[in-house]
């Protein structure tokens, strides 16, 4: 598990999970910087819309959550969920 950050600091990584929040939740990438806050702050980021978001994100980056990841700490921002993707990634 990952320590969150609150990195405003935009990453390939968060550049791309904004795309993924984009087509799932929708909007455009713009609307999802990296400090933008995700579990509990976004309305339509309800459980169905994190099991797409989840999905969507094992798709993207070609790696499976582990189910002990799929927490507040690492959905709390998009900077917290890229860092946990770098770590799973590289």
């Amino acid at each position: 598990m990952t320590t969150p950050t609150t990195s405003t600091t935009t990453t390939p990584t968060t550049a791309a999970l904004a795309e993924v929040l984009a087509d799932v939740l929708g909007g455009t990438p713009s609307r999802y910087p990296p400090g933008t806050e995700l579990f509990g702050s976004l309305p339509e980021l309800d459980s169905l819309a994190l099991v797409e978001l989840i999905t969507a994100v094992e798709v993207r980056f070609d790696f499976e959550l582990d189910e002990d990841d799929i927490t507040a700490e690492v959905f709390e921002t998009v900077a917290s969920l890229g860092a946990h993707v770098d770590s799973c990634t590289g």
